[in-house]
């Protein structure tokens, strides 16, 4: 088993070392980041328009009048509806770090590609605009590559020279700000010419290319059953070698999981049927339940069924961080990396909940979930009601059920031998 374990080991620790260390994927991990406080806060916004309590809405329409809902829904709208401002910010300037150019200026050229490639509406009046859909979810995939390709440009211009040199008396911020012209230059340039590639097309612009051509697909794809399944088998399997697991996947799927949130959030907020199944909160609240591999039920063990002082100790600790989804010293401490027996209940149990969680709504049991954008940290059960109702508290419920009878018999046997352990040393000492 040990040598099996090596092999897989040695098979998997190149290729998850490359995902991690690329810099476009680390860039929109980056970009996730930065953006999350605002998603979260522009969701909890939104949550309060639509409470589950009785009479709610009409409290509130009462005491505030009916337009009461428009003081919620004005953060929603600047935090989704421009969510993809949030992620090129802070893309733009993982590039920039990376290749140790001037992160300001790579995310005003940033922008400056992401405009030229977005179409300019007109109302009948007269009015001129841009339209917040291409800045939401469904143009987070344009706003991506285009910072992609703007600070690439801008970082090839600087390491090949191709900039304006000013005298070195002349203060540096000014200077620096020269040196960005010629790049300027040829990033509107080569974005005026795609623009003009687009509108030739069928599609108009590139938003409705790329939303068409791939985001829509990869949507659909990371939403399926099959699909989920596949990337929860890969992310529990990366993290047994020590590998962090959930970094590598969240960098690939975040923004396809994120889109598929935004489309559920802005159905929700329309008062029609949720699309997804499948979003950020499925896996965050219900797949991760205390953490990947849904560990809460594994520390719960270990507080309340451990034999061994090892365990008990384990449970004492964990136990705090698992409430809040933070696995760590469960997965490290336990341990379930490179550990064979724990390798099997762990795999099972992330893939497991998945499909307990998809089924369950899929065919009714559960309402779809509403993609209020909660901070991942909230306990299991609070998370649940939230974003779906007590049926998700209860479900929540289940799958720890279900998770702990996993873990039982590979915990029992883990802590028998421990237990059998420290006896044997106690007697040891004993005896001497």
């Amino acid at each position: 088993m040990d040598y099996f374990m090596d092999k897989i080991g040695e098979a998997i620790t190149p290729i998850a070392t490359k995902m991690t260390s690329n810099r476009y994927l680390s860039a929109i991990k980056e970009g996730f980041f930065g953006s999350t406080p605002i998603l979260i806060a522009g969701s909890i916004f939104l949550l309060f328009t639509s409470l589950p309590f009785n009479g709610y809405a009409d409290f509130m329409a009462g005491l505030f009048g009916e337009g009461w809902m428009d003081f919620f829904y004005l953060p929603y709208q600047v935090s989704f509806k421009l969510m993809a401002f949030f992620v090129v910010v802070g893309m733009a300037r993982s590039l920039a770090k990376y290749y140790k150019v001037d992160s300001k200026l790579a995310i005003a050229l940033s922008f400056v590609g992401i405009f030229l490639l977005t179409p300019i509406i007109a109302t009948e009046e007269g009015l001129k605009g841009l339209p917040l859909d291409n800045f939401s979810a469904q143009g987070l995939f344009v706003c991506m590559i285009s910072t992609a390709i703007s600070v690439e440009i801008y970082r090839w211009c600087v390491q090949k020279g191709f900039t304006i040199k000013m005298p070195d008396s002349v203060p540096s911020n000014v200077s620096t700000a020269f040196a960005a012209v010629i790049p300027a230059f040829l990033i509107i340039l080569v974005f005026n010419f795609m623009r003009m590639a687009f509108v030739a097309t069928p599609f108009g612009n590139a938003q409705t290319f790329i939303f068409s051509i791939l985001q829509q697909p990869l949507q659909s794809l990371g939403g399926t059953l099959p699909a989920t399944m596949l990337v929860l088998l890969i992310e529990a399997v990366i993290w047994c070698f020590g590998i962090h697991g959930s970094s590598i996947v969240s960098s690939v799927m975040n923004p396809i999981w994120y889109a598929l949130s935004a489309e559920n959030l802005a159905a929700f907020e329309a008062g029609i049927v949720l699309p997804h199944i499948v979003n950020y909160q499925f896996i965050s609240f219900f797949v991760k339940l205390g953490g990947v591999g849904a560990t809460l039920s594994l520390t719960l063990l270990c507080l309340f069924k451990s034999k061994s002082d090892q365990y008990k100790a384990l449970g004492k600790l964990g136990i705090g961080a698992s409430l809040f989804n933070i696995n760590e010293p469960i997965i490290f401490g336990f341990p379930i990396v490179l550990n064979p027996m724990m390798m099997i209940p762990f795999v099972l149990s992330n893939v497991m909940v998945g499909l307990v969680t998809y089924l369950s709504i899929w065919g009714g049991l559960v309402p779809y979930i509403n993609g209020v954008n909660l901070p991942y940290t909230i306990p299991a059960i609070i998370s649940g009601f939230m974003i779906c109702g007590w049926q998700g508290a209860v479900l929540q419920i289940v799958l720890l059920l279900m998770t702990g009878f996993i873990y039982y018999p590979f915990f029992k046997a883990c802590d028998k031998q421990a237990y059998e352990e420290e006896q044997e040393k106690k007697k040891a000492l004993t005896v001497e």
